[in-house]
């Protein structure tokens, strides 16, 4: 079992209802999320990404990362979840990873996300089944 915890999405209906994120207190419904989150975070269970994207803008699919780091996951984790972990969750064992008999589609991003997840905003390369889109 695993979780998709939709953390942007939830974020996001939150401020279309007219919440200033930073500068209002989070709703009740924003403080819950991140409860869960962390409970998920705490008892081991699998976290996937995951975004809803539609309630938000298509191609902003980063934000969930973002928000997976601000609530709590390591950074490698955050990762991981988006990628071999979602792999992992859903049996799909030729997905997810960089290796020879692999499908992966690769981006390269302008810095290390491992410092800093913005760097998923800065994206230098696409691949995808071996070729170069950007």
């Amino acid at each position: 079992m695993a979780y998709c915890p939709t953390l942007a999405a939830s974020e996001s209906i939150a401020q279309y209802r007219g919440w200033k994120k930073g500068q209002e207190p989070e709703p009740v419904s924003i403080t819950k999320k991140r409860q869960s989150f962390a409970a998920a975070l705490q008892s081991g269970v699998g976290i996937v990404f995951g975004g809803d994207v539609g309630v938000f803008a298509h191609g902003s699919n980063v934000q969930e990362l973002l928000l997976m780091a601000e609530y709590g996951m390591p950074i490698p984790q955050v990762l991981k979840a988006a990628t071999a972990g979602n792999a992992d969750w859903l049996q799909l064992p030729n997905l997810g990873r960089i290796q020879t008999g692999k499908w992966a589609d690769i981006i390269a991003v302008a810095g290390n996300p491992l410092e800093n997840l913005q760097a998923l905003y800065q994206v230098q390369l696409v691949m995808k089944n071996g070729v170069r889109y950007k």
